[in-house]
């Protein structure tokens, strides 16, 4: 059974192709070959190329690998690290009580509090 094609979309393929450039451009200011960089990385040179031009195809974990193979591993660390759209969509799911805390009726203040603070 032949594999399904993956439709991906022009933005995605914009910053695939961007990423793929860059590492690129960065083996070529290494002056590595792409047969260094492919054997160092385990993986073909066939799909360093589909690296380098941005294939949805290629498992991150290749990329990964390439990314090591050039000292740029700590990059994977920035990966979706500040989320602002899932911050706020968790902050606003978040549950708020529905009223404030039963009031003690000698002292007036919220049970659990102690005096003097």
């Amino acid at each position: 059974m032949p594999r399904s094609r993956i439709i991906t979309l022009p933005a995605l393929q914009r910053i695939l192709a961007g990423i793929g450039e860059n590492l690129r451009l960065a083996r070529l200011r290494r002056r590595f070959s792409a047969t260094l960089i492919a054997e160092r990385a385990g993986i073909t040179r066939n799909t360093l190329r589909a690296i380098e031009q941005g294939n949805p195809n290629v498992a991150l974990g290749a990329y990964a690998k390439v990314l090591f193979c050039l000292g740029l591993e700590k990059n994977l660390a920035f990966i979706a690290q500040n989320d602002e759209l899932g911050r706020k969509l968790q902050d606003a799911g978040l549950l708020t009580k529905a009223r404030a805390p039963r009031l003690s009726t000698k002292t007036n203040k919220p049970e659990g509090e102690i005096e003097g603070e």
